[in-house]
């Protein structure tokens, strides 16, 4: 099996780590029933909300959770992604892609995960888009502002930070 439950020191959070393939998750692994996931390392301690299934993270005070879909133009500060080892597109360009994915997603929060999932150049595309629970002080100062602004289920509109141009979901 290999797997184990740690938590993530950058975000407080749980999140599944097999010692075999030195993969990660925050989902549970798929081929583990409840029951197994509950029985792994580190379960008891770090995984909340009974029933021993996925982990039922809690925001504490002053927190919030959000997932978000990137996409990095040319000046961003790190114009690469798992997509594109050198992005060239203009800002202007990125904004017209994220603008497009906005009227796709069209306030549907199942749809804004599918498409973080495919096309978020941030690495929480793995975990579609989701970026856990996060304090003030943690995030760029425009993320941060837009995040704390919005209600739980509400999707922000463009957001621009030196990481590039986003959609934020609030999620908790």
């Amino acid at each position: 099996m290999g797997w184990e439950v740690r938590m993530s020191n950058s975000r407080n959070v749980p999140y599944f780590f097999n010692e075999e393939t030195s993969s990660s998750s925050w989902e549970p692994p798929a081929e583990l029933s409840k029951e197994q996931v509950a029985q792994l390392p580190g379960a008891a301690r770090y995984l909340s909300g009974g029933g021993g299934g996925a982990p039922a993270p809690t925001a504490s005070p002053g927190q919030v959770r959000a997932s978000h879909l990137l996409v990095k133009h040319r000046d961003s500060r790190n114009p690469s992604s798992w997509k594109e080892k050198s992005i060239t597109r203009s800002k202007e360009e990125a904004i017209e892609i994220l603008r497009g994915f906005q009227s796709e997603i069209n306030d549907d929060e199942s749809k804004f995960s599918e498409l973080a999932g495919k096309n978020s150049d941030c690495s929480s595309y793995r975990s579609q888009g989701d970026l856990g629970f996060f304090r003030p002080g943690q995030m760029q100062k425009p993320f941060e502002e837009a995040t704390f602004g919005l209600k739980v289920g509400e999707i922000s509109d463009v957001v621009s930070t030196d990481s590039g141009v986003h959609l934020i979901m609030r999620t908790g």
